[in-house]
């Protein structure tokens, strides 16, 4: 993720580069725009999506629709890692609202929010389809399952060491 953001407001000349990259621009065009623009400015600003509609001759309401279906697309500052953490059924009963407890407290942050350092974001999902491993968590690609509140902080701690190593 670029720090494409100025303290004056957002920078919006990549949109003119992605919307060349798609000549002519069609509706197929907006998840592949949208999902550029997200790995540029982390998340998908007001002013953004407002230029790409401008520059692709798109309804606004077409565009906010493709990036509010999406869970992909974040629509307010995202951090590097995504922490999902299931509070389905078989989770909730292994004790999963105590482990949101830890990383909130942990982390500083609630449900749906992002840290400071904008390292790390906390989402609870209706399911992560991992039973087996209850209560678990996914961050990016990675599946920790069996956790406890301890083991939870530990994994978030041992990112945040890797992350300060790069």
């Amino acid at each position: 993720m670029t720090k494409a953001l100025k303290q004056e407001g957002i920078d919006l000349s990549f949109m003119s580069k992605i919307v060349s990259t798609h000549v002519p621009f069609s509706r197929e065009d907006l998840i592949g725009s949208l999902q550029e623009t997200q790995d540029h400015y982390g998340y998908l600003p007001e002013e953004v999506m407002d230029k790409l509609a401008e520059l692709t001759s798109t309804p606004v309401a077409l565009i906010y629709g493709i990036a509010t279906f999406y869970s992909q697309f974040h629509l307010k500052p995202h951090g590097k890692y995504a922490i999902k953490l299931c509070r389905g059924t078989a989770c909730h009963v292994k004790e999963a609202p105590k482990i949101s407890s830890a990383i909130s407290s942990h982390l500083g942050i609630k449900d749906g929010e992002t840290t400071n350092d904008m390292l790390f974001s906390l989402e609870s999902v209706a399911c992560l389809g991992t039973c087996f491993l209850s209560p678990v968590m996914l961050i990016g690609d990675q599946y920790y399952g069996k956790l406890t509140p301890e083991s939870a902080i530990e994994v978030l701690e041992n990112i945040a060491k890797e992350n300060k190593a790069k």
